[in-house]
């Protein structure tokens, strides 16, 4: 996606969180001016601030921004990318309310809804007002993540972790079916593109259920042959072995030699003999569900005599 795609989507959000009421807007400021472009000359009544961070154009970026936020006060996000960039974004902190937008290259985890509509919802989320609903109707679920503990650190992925043979940490290149071992993944769905699908096509498992999916790779001879788009436009074939939910809180072990590749990104080596731990959990951020929460602001009454 463009930069300028991304300015009108950002400007699409602002307008629709300005609609709503909201006095400040928070924005970082970064190399290709995406957001503070997007809203230099907009006619807001909300106030707009800049905020300066130290860069690495790395996702660390992405974490000093969600910690800049938070410091000025800010609970409430709108993110534009894919599942890495909602990744950071959690890792730096999961106490928030997350309307995340689809512009990455997997987006497994991020919604495809009409950003003004989308800056609507997070504007009306920080005035409080939808707080006001009764809580069955759940117009925020907290999502899952899982969390890694190796002999190294932890980590967290939202979508998948991929143990990988014969790879490389920080390799940039597409997946190779053949050097995938195990996936564990918090949703299992057939309509996404990368890991989530070999997982879809056998046994899937959606966001709103307690429960994640591992899911064991063979050679030809030891699996059923499953052909998935492990990136957009390109399909490879996998050999499932075997496909078993997990409950929250249930663990998997996963023994190297190899990389661990948490929502694409190859971060973790083990070496021969050592052992990670991944567990299913909820205890992400809070995710807005927008057409939900839109229908109930309608039943409200909240849109009709506005000025």
């Amino acid at each position: 996606m463009t930069h300028e795609a991304k300015r009108d989507i950002v400007a699409r959000v602002a307008a629709g969180a300005d609609a709503m009421g909201v006095s400040d807007i928070y924005i970082t400021r970064e190399p290709y001016r995406i957001a503070s472009m997007a809203l230099e000359w907009m006619p807001l009544k909300a106030k707009v601030h800049v905020l300066d961070i130290p860069l690495t154009n790395t996702a660390q970026d992405t974490e000093a921004a969600i910690a800049a936020f938070k410091a000025a006060g800010c609970d409430t996000v709108v993110s534009l990318g894919g599942d890495g960039t909602n990744r950071a974004i959690v890792r730096q902190d999961a106490n928030l309310d997350l309307v995340p937008l689809s512009t990455g290259t997997n987006n497994v985890f991020p919604d495809r809804v009409e950003p003004t509509l989308a800056g609507m919802i997070a504007g009306l989320n920080a005035l409080g007002r939808l707080q006001q609903a009764p809580s069955e109707l759940a117009l925020s679920k907290v999502a899952k993540v899982l969390r890694l503990v190796t002999p190294r650190g932890q980590d967290l992925a939202l979508v998948d972790a991929v143990m990988m043979r014969n790879d490389r940490v920080g390799n940039m290149l597409p997946f190779e079916a053949q050097k995938i071992e195990t996936i564990v993944l918090t949703r299992a769905e057939p309509n996404a593109i990368g890991m989530s699908p070999i997982g879809g096509f056998v046994d899937p498992v959606y966001a709103a259920e307690d429960q994640g999916l591992v899911v064991h790779l063979g050679p030809a001879d030891q699996g059923q042959a499953v052909v998935a788009p492990l990136s957009p436009g390109w399909f490879q074939t996998v050999y499932v072995k075997d496909a078993t939910r997990l409950s929250l809180g249930d663990g998997v072990t996963l023994q190297g030699p190899g990389v661990i590749a948490l929502d694409g990104d190859r971060d973790h080596k083990l070496l021969p003999g050592e052992v990670a731990q991944v567990h299913v959990q909820r205890d992400g951020p809070r995710v807005l569900d927008v057409d939900g929460a839109m229908r109930w602001v309608a039943s409200q009454g909240m849109m009709r005599n506005r000025d």
